[in-house]
């Protein structure tokens, strides 16, 4: 005989208040009035009943995204690209997901994934004080939003762990308005702060951790200008365990004299596929969306990484690199490693077929794509006061071909690009030097902490320090040094229980903006203007449509490039993309392979349509 089913529940009042009743009506209005609603509005233009029992953190989150208007980089339906809770499979299977629900730290990683900045706390990490900060902060801003992972049984709800966004604050009662995403069950409800608090303050069974809060917000900037490591090869847990634990120990031998022996040491015991471990990022267009030319943005992106390559070699870092580089019998395995990866034709032609498999709307099949000739065709093209290069290339497949171009930044040593219809290297691109030079600034400081002799040890911490860097290559570098840190907690796993206060959300608490609090931020943006970037603050931007994507699949990242004069965004592929691009080895867990995406990003250019 078949059961009867539920028609909803009887919200359990107090402790809440319902929203559309006589008393919730009221607290909205004043709350309107006190101007803490305003993250209310975007939130309910996409405001959604999960669609499976467990889904209540895919729901919160897939909602929350979309009032952010975070492009997700892939289709939805149609031709429409909009979350849905079923794009959110990055850090679980959607079917542990729909069985077991999703604890807080993997929600935390697909916020990431999908592209967003989160910053995140359990109850024991934070205080109900810090916590009420937070969500006045967001309910008077339409640019950062609160998702609560709380216990219903505190408001004498039935179930257990559930999540929903805090669509706002009402200041005078201390409560918070819960947009609860089973509508199903509850209607939006207001509840007391300090009962929000409690029911967060609870443990997790699943994972032995508290509950907690996260602020999710658009990010301000592109995770890596020139440089990215990459997770492709399986190598990597090797080539991050080599850095982060053997580097240390090799250098508190007794052997360590001075500079040159120091870097050969570091460089000898190097894995052997190390090199697919670091990359530097090229962009890719379609040929015939560039011709000879290279609009003011393209110019601009290029000045930029151009900049961070001529800052790189300006180190004094990069001249002990190079110098070590040029000797013959002592660093052949790192020479062997790097190979043809400082081949500008072999490079191009991996990353045009790279290109022409996101292209043309088949990310995971760039294998199934070569190119046409062997070498590719090198042209100089001149836009304004100086030269640029681009790698042509024609790919082909079983049902047809496709040109790609790649945007390559230069060196400043004299041009000796080649002419059109000719093939070969200019040797100005990134190359081994400064991408391990690169590599060397962004490990943690305690790695040459074991070197016993003083003044060789003040020596290297001079060179390796990023202090003095300029901003821009300083930034680079620090996010590189982010990347590894993540690396390392993926190899130690510890992805669900390290969530913490991070800078940023420490000077939020403050009252800080960290975006325009940032000491480097206005020299950045002084040095962008002079590039002609046209780099906008992010807006809501709807009606996108993808054209190039950055990507670290096997070789050399590829970046997009935006229609001229139009508003654009930036935001990370959510997981079907991140599969096929990063490629994360099949020996890492799923678990882990989410982590590693949430810091090497893939990253999108968006235009308007």
């Amino acid at each position: 005989m078949a059961m009867a089913g539920l028609y909803r529940r009887i919200l359990p009042s107090p402790p809440a208040i319902d929203f559309a009743s006589s008393e919730g009506k009221k607290l909205f209005t004043e709350a309107i009035h006190n101007g803490t609603m305003e993250g209310f509005f975007k939130l309910i233009s996409y405001f959604q009943t999960q669609s499976e029992p467990a889904y209540c953190g895919l729901a919160s989150l897939s909602m929350v995204l979309n009032a952010l208007a975070i492009d997700p980089g892939r289709k939805w339906k149609g031709p429409w690209r909009w979350f849905d809770e079923n794009m959110l499979d990055c850090c679980e299977p959607l079917e542990k997901v729909k069985d077991k629900g999703i604890s807080f730290g993997k929600v935390v990683c697909l916020g990431h994934c999908a592209g967003a900045n989160v910053e995140a706390f359990r109850t024991n990490q934070s205080t109900i004080d810090d916590f009420r900060k937070y969500v006045i902060a967001c309910s008077q801003s339409d640019d950062c939003h609160v998702i609560s992972s709380y216990h219903r049984g505190t408001f004498k709800q039935t179930g257990t762990g559930h999540f929903s966004p805090i669509g706002g604050y009402h200041a005078e009662r201390d409560m918070a308005l819960i947009l609860d995403v089973a509508r199903f069950k509850y209607p939006p409800h207001w509840v007391p702060l300090g009962l929000l608090w409690e029911a967060m303050d609870t443990v997790d069974e699943s994972t032995g951790l508290r509950r907690g809060f996260m602020l999710v917000s658009r990010r301000q900037r592109a995770p890596a200008l020139l440089y990215t490591l990459s997770c492709n090869h399986e190598s990597w847990i090797t080539t991050a365990k080599y850095l982060m634990d053997d580097v240390p120990v090799l250098l508190s031998s007794e052997t360590m004299k001075d500079v040159k022996n120091v870097l050969a040491t570091v460089f000898m015991s190097l894995p052997l596929d190390f090199a697919e471990f670091i990359k530097w990022v090229a962009e890719i267009r379609r040929k015939e969306d560039g011709g000879q030319g290279l609009s003011e943005e393209e110019k601009g992106r290029l000045s930029i990484k151009e900049e961070v390559l001529k800052q790189v070699q300006e180190t004094g870092l990069y001249n002990h690199v190079t110098d070590i580089l040029s000797l013959q019998n002592l660093v052949c395995p790192t020479k062997q490693a790097m190979g043809h990866r400082d081949s500008l034709p072999s490079i191009a032609a991996s990353v045009c077929c790279q290109g022409a498999g996101i292209l043309t709307g088949r990310s995971g099949s760039s294998d199934r794509f070569c190119c046409r000739e062997t070498c590719v065709r090198c042209y100089r093209a001149t836009n304004g006061d100086k030269p640029v290069t681009v790698v042509s290339g024609t790919v082909v497949n079983g049902n047809g071909e496709q040109g790609v171009d790649m945007l390559v930044p230069l060196s400043q040593g004299e041009p000796s690009c080649c002419n059109s219809g000719s093939c070969g290297d200019s040797g100005m691109h990134p190359a081994s030097n400064d991408v391990l030079t690169a590599l060397l600034l962004a490990l943690p400081p305690h790695t040459w902490s074991g070197i016993k002799d003083k003044k060789l040890s003040d020596e290297i911490s001079s060179l390796v320090s990023t202090e003095s860097l300029p901003p821009l290559l300083q930034e680079e570098i620090l996010h590189l040094r982010g990347q590894l840190l993540m690396l390392k907690r993926c190899k130690d796993n510890k992805v669900e229980d390290d969530l913490g206060f991070t800078s940023s959300s420490s000077r939020f608490l403050q009252g800080m903006d960290p975006l325009h609090d940032d000491p480097m931020f206005f020299q950045k943006l002084n040095f962008y203007s002079k590039q002609n970037s046209h780099r906008k603050s992010s807006h809501a931007v709807t009606n996108c449509s993808i054209h190039k994507l950055l990507f670290t699949h096997s070789g050399v990242c590829s970046l997009g490039a935006m229609t001229p004069g139009k508003g654009y965004s930036l935001s990370a592929v959510s997981l079907a993309e991140i599969r096929s691009t990063i490629a994360c080895p099949k020996s890492a867990s799923y678990n882990m392979r989410g982590m590693l995406a949430r810091y090497i990003g893939v990253l999108i250019y968006v235009s308007h349509v």
